[in-house]
């Protein structure tokens, strides 16, 4: 069976000359920098089309969901947004209700407004000290279904951009006995699959859909994703439909070959891969856990947090017993020790780590954090704790309009102050990891306000509203 990527180095060496797309007409001379343009192409003569495919692009897709165990896979060279956006549209019919975990990314959102989407909401739990979002309840899940008879489609996040882990059979069994399907938001756990050490993957749970980012976990190009269609609860010729309208209709070549060259990696070589980094990854961490003011944050499983697992490739740095805050510890990485972080907030820095990280670089992370832990050690710590460690806390909001309603609405802008009690027209939120805060159609409310000002405050980068400086918000005109 030819792969992909195989089938572009070849092509590259042709002599074939391209009257089609791209314009770089596969010259490097026309021009500067170094890019594959050799390998860039559009769809011609034997290479396939993603939105209708039948040769090395099918062959290419079934091998990824050989790999996978599931029934079908389809690429995306649009990101995990892409995806989500044709799960949402798949599951639920226009103008329909669905089930939503509140800490969902924001393309979820822009899918129930495209959608016109009535969302009810569930809240996960919340760590009391970092502020992190623990998992969804599938008690609660069951619950708010049985009340609402009317909702078509479940989505969760699992994990979450720390690593918390839902119980998502649980979570499957409660949407199929209402007889509707799950999707699951698994971007950051696309690696699940290939060791013990991690949590099982959705698509082994019950999912029906299910949405990784390669990217963001194996060794694959920035915005290569795919949806697993697990089950035949979402009608296949639907997510066709949507996988078309959201993806671009040049879809690029060079990512889809990544995507192929991924797989063909892990297949052949991905048992050594992961061997070598789980054992990285366990001697990092037991490195970090030695440390006294820097804290390694493994979430327990047990009821306070809905913590069913946890993803222990997500290295959380607490700043909590420490003089410093997570935006310190952020900088001091960068500016010291050369590191740079994936996130960081109030209270916490995450470190994300993938198959494709060297020794070196675990031991670098390993040696500053332990270094950073020293100095605090020489510090005052005692007096250091009397440091206001307040979390901001989310709370729920409450829905006064669909989102769809709110954004397409005369709207105005209002002063932050005086906006408490209006009706928000836009979105609020930290990126990453790109959870709202406050969506279009909720009401805006005095916590919301005061968290938006202790962001500030704190140099936390709060994106979203039309007015970078966080002054004003767009209220829904009354």
């Amino acid at each position: 069976m030819e792969k992909l990527y195989k089938a572009l180095e070849e092509f590259s060496k042709t002599e074939d000359y391209p009257f089609h797309m791209p314009g770089h007409k596969r010259n490097p001379k026309s021009v500067d920098g170094d890019f594959p343009f050799e390998r860039d192409i559009t769809e011609i003569a034997g290479f396939d089309d993603l939105h209708h495919p039948k040769g090395i692009l099918k062959e290419s897709q079934e091998r990824t969901a050989k790999l996978y165990e599931v029934k079908e896979t389809f690429y995306s060279v649009n990101g995990s947004t892409a995806a989500l956006l044709a799960a949402i549209s798949a599951s639920v019919k226009k103008g329909g209700e669905i089930l939503v975990a509140r800490n969902c990314h924001k393309a979820v959102y822009n899918g129930m407004y495209i959608r016109d989407l009535v969302p009810t909401y569930i809240y996960p739990q919340e760590d009391p000290v970092l502020g992190i979002n623990g998992g969804i309840s599938p008690a609660r899940v069951e619950t708010i279904l049985e009340e609402n008879p009317n909702i078509e489609a479940v989505l969760i996040t699992s994990p979450t951009y720390d690593g918390v882990v839902s119980d998502v059979k649980r979570i499957a069994n409660a949407a199929h006995a209402h007889g509707i399907p799950l999707i699951v938001d698994e971007a950051h756990g696309a690696h699940f699959k290939f060791s013990n050490y991690f949590p099982t993957s959705a698509v082994e749970l019950g999912a029906d859909l299910v949405i990784q980012s390669f990217h963001k976990t194996l060794p694959s190009l920035t915005q290569t994703a795919v949806l697993h269609r697990c089950s035949d609860r979402v009608n296949r010729n639907f997510i066709k439909r949507f996988m078309s309208i959201y993806q671009s209709s040049s879809p690029s070549y060079i990512l889809m070959a990544s995507i192929d060259a991924c797989v063909d990696k892990l297949q052949r070589d991905g048992r050594g891969m992961f061997q070598e980094f789980v054992q990285n990854l366990k001697s990092t961490r037991e490195e970090l856990e030695k440390c006294k003011y820097i804290h390694l944050v493994t979430p327990k499983a047990g009821r306070d947090m809905r913590v069913h697992d946890f993803d222990r490739s997500k290295i959380l740095l607490s700043t909590v017993h420490s003089s410093l805050n997570g935006m310190q510890l952020q900088e001091i990485l960068r500016e010291e020790f050369h590191i740079e972080t994936e996130m960081t907030c109030e209270n916490y820095v995450l470190a994300l780590t993938s198959v494709g990280d060297t020794a070196e670089g675990f031991q670098r992370l390993s040696h500053a954090i332990r270094e950073i832990d020293n100095r605090e050690s020489l510090k005052n710590t005692e007096k250091s704790l009397n440091i206001d460690r307040n979390i901001i806390k989310v709370g729920e909001k409450k829905q006064m309009m669909r989102i769809s309603e709110a954004m397409d609405a005369q709207s105005v802008f209002c002063p932050l102050e005086e906006s408490v009690g209006k009706i928000s027209a836009e979105f609020a939120y930290l990126y990453p990891p790109g959870i709202p805060m406050i969506t279009p159609g909720e009401q805006i409310t005095g916590l919301f306000v005061r968290n938006v000002r202790r962001y500030m405050e704190r140099g936390i980068v709060l994106e979203g509203l039309c007015d970078r400086t966080n002054k004003t918000i767009c209220v829904v005109k009354e």
